[in-house]
């Protein structure tokens, strides 16, 4: 059963949601330009972990940091919150990031998604192939397996526009050089990102501001999960296949459930229902702006959205009470 507008998720995911995601984010904020990943990482986790356990929720960490044994906190499997309320799925990414913040570079994020228990995709910590376009065109004008010359092609018709003004956005790692490759043979430019890809995919759903049309590649299936939820939000077609190319891997996934590692996840498999999905700039962005540190205050901006309303607030929010944080 689906929860109404009426149920205790309402009453979580407004200031309540944001405020874990401030709280991350100024913590990794903090840190940021320091060249120190795990340090920021770690400085998001216990923040990130320590609001979460404020809220009225009895929630299960389905995305996190990582499995159990590699993970001391916000680990897949730890519940989270007071124990009592709605029973949700987390997903999160405390950090979104980590190496562009150490470098004080564009569109580093806390970010963190909650659904009905159920409803967000329980998956290990592997790598995942993407697709990713915004809203406003017909259904599979992408698909996983085509060629990226037919997926560049076939968005460029639905669009209406040749296929040079077609920009793709894609991780820039050496496993992608053949996909940069075949990308730059259609005649599409590229939006290369050194890390981000939960921002990468979001900036698919405005183009005319980000300039990104399309995003492809492999990257963390932890940014796909949360990257289908925000999309869930704001509308747009994602497509992934997890990568569980070694036996250990599908034994992995099928302790939580998997058991075809072939399967292709369209985006409301990844997320279903009613889906909460906010984000806190760490570092100044495309999507949003960095936290911003006073003599007397902090100034951080937020996006938080709702999936069945298709809500989107931005907050710009000025905390004078530092010490809070």
């Amino acid at each position: 059963m689906l929860m109404t507008a009426s149920s205790g998720l309402d009453r979580i995911l407004t200031l309540e949601l944001v405020r874990v995601t401030e709280r991350a984010a100024v913590a990794a904020a903090r840190l940021r330009g320091r060249g120190d990943e795990k340090e920021a990482d770690q400085a998001a986790v216990d923040a990130m972990r320590s609001e979460l356990n404020r809220l009225p929720i009895r929630g299960t960490v389905v995305i996190g940091e990582g499995e159990r044994d590699e993970a001391p906190m916000l680990y897949i499997g730890e519940e989270v919150g007071v124990g009592e309320g709605p029973e949700v799925d987390i997903a999160l990414d405390p950090l979104e990031g980590t190496t562009i913040c150490a470098k004080n570079l564009p569109n580093s994020l806390a970010v963190i998604a909650i659904a009905e228990k159920g409803s967000l995709l329980y998956a290990p910590d592997v790598y995942m192939d993407k697709i990713a376009i915004g809203p406003g065109y017909p259904d599979d004008v992408i698909d996983i397996d085509a060629p990226a010359v037919e997926n560049i092609n076939n968005l460029a018709r639905a669009k209406g526009v040749p296929v040079a003004e077609i920009t793709a956005c894609i991780l820039d790692r050496p496993r992608h050089a053949r996909l940069i490759e075949a990308v730059r043979a259609t005649g599409a430019a590229i939006r290369l990102i050194g890390d981000g890809d939960v921002a990468g995919v979001i900036h698919t759903t405005e183009p005319d501001e980000t300039g990104i049309d399309i995003y492809l590649g492999t990257g963390g299936a932890p940014e796909g999960v949360l990257a289908a939820a925000a999309l869930r939000c704001i509308g747009g077609q994602m497509q992934g296949r997890l990568q569980l190319n070694t036996e250990e891997k599908i034994a992995r996934a099928a302790k939580m459930g998997i058991s075809d590692p072939e399967k292709v996840y369209r985006m409301d498999e990844m997320a279903r229902g009613d889906v909460l999905f906010a984000a806190t700039g760490v570092t100044d962005g495309n999507l949003l702006a960095g936290v911003k540190f006073g003599r007397a205050s902090i100034d951080t901006h937020t996006i938080v959205m709702r999936s069945s309303s298709r809500t989107i607030r931005e907050i710009k929010a000025r905390h004078q009470d530092l010490g809070k944080f």
